[in-house]
């Protein structure tokens, strides 16, 4: 019998213990479990997912076209449709996905999401999940309820690793992603396969150490677009060609993803979201508070938080963050859009 069914006969068996027994013995079967040679394949795996938004719906293609049987959960149907054509199975609940699945992602909106479809315990995901199934929540969320999903996960002898991503939604369309995971090392080892099908995973430490690094990549590009939009209007007020301009500056030092990424579709007035205003928004209060906990003044993630919260008061929420020109262009009277650009900018 192979290893992995014996651990899980095993857990069973320890849920006849008194707890002060099987709460040590729990422990130690996840741990085992994670390290024991369960290995995540097409054949042996059953995937599931929550939130076929934006970027959970080119996530989910590759693991998909890879070979993966795939249920999926998302308020809005319609928006799973095309991974239903690619032969992914609709689930009613995420508790639903959960009991058909061996390894659980989910990528939603706001913290609360997070709590409501892995810990509602009627119909979340953990509460449908069976022993030694592992959830991975890729959602950008608070450190604090990756750990207390960790902590509930344990205490029922499943994993959860907090696996936040970085790349918007050409990453996830080309997997390029950064994943940042938290958690128990050897479980994001095991589940290594499954993070290369959608990019480059980073073991950054224990629960909510991933929610961390990607609160600080928001941070790092809240700044750097504040930087891009000014660049853009001080070329456009100087007189200079703007789109000339970006491709001049894009190998140099000023040079950066964000402008590589969002330079041209700035250019073009192309406001459509790779990633909502409102969900940055999200982020950068999240910074604010962690910030608060740890007695840090960051004078320009504060800065970036009001000008995109000015964007939410315009109705503006529902844009792409590279929809911050519109909040510089306000302050300055000047606007970007007026046909005189020569160039595409960057691609």
């Amino acid at each position: 019998m192979p290893l992995q069914f014996t651990l899980r006969s095993l857990y069973t068996q320890s849920q006849k213990l008194t707890p002060t027994l099987s709460l040590p013995f729990l422990s130690f079967l996840r741990r085992t479990m994670s390290t024991s040679g369960d290995i995540v394949s097409p054949s042996t795996t059953r995937v599931g997912w929550i939130g076929t938004g934006v970027m959970g719906c080119s996530m989910c293609s590759h693991i998909i076209k890879a070979g993966y049987k795939l249920t999926v959960f998302n308020r809005t149907i319609s928006k799973a449709q095309p991974l239903l054509d690619l032969g992914a199975n609709l689930a009613s609940s995420p508790l639903a996905v959960a009991a058909q699945s061996d390894v659980v992602f989910s990528i939603v909106g706001y913290p609360s999401d997070v709590r409501s479809v892995l810990l509602d315990p009627t119909s979340g995901a953990l509460a449908g999940l069976r022993p030694g199934g592992v959830l991975v929540d890729m959602t950008t969320s608070e450190p604090s309820l990756a750990s207390e999903i960790a902590a509930a996960a344990t205490a029922k002898g499943c994993g959860a690793i907090d696996a936040p991503v970085s790349g918007g939604d050409r990453g996830a369309k080309n997997a390029t992603l950064a994943i940042f995971a938290g958690g128990d090392e050897g479980e994001v080892r095991r589940l290594s396969p499954l993070f290369s099908l959608l990019g480059k995973v980073n073991y950054m430490g224990e629960s909510g150490k991933g929610q961390f690094a990607k609160l600080a990549n928001q941070i790092t590009i809240a700044s750097t677009m504040v930087g891009l939009v000014e660049g853009m209007i001080y070329a456009k007020k100087a007189g200079l060609d703007v789109g000339l301009f970006l491709n001049a500056i894009s190998t140099g030092a000023a040079g950066s993803k964000s402008l590589d990424l969002y330079g041209s579709r700035i250019l073009k007035r192309d406001f459509e979201p790779g990633f909502f205003v409102n969900h940055f928004v999200k982020d950068l209060g999240i910074c604010l508070k962690e910030c608060q906990n740890m007695g840090l003044a960051l004078p320009g993630l504060a800065l970036a938080q009001q000008l995109y919260v000015s964007l939410k008061a315009y109705g503006e929420g529902n844009l792409g963050t590279q929809a911050l020109i519109l909040s510089v262009e306000r302050l300055n009277n000047v606007s970007l859009d007026d046909g005189g650009s020569r160039a595409n900018g960057s691609s």
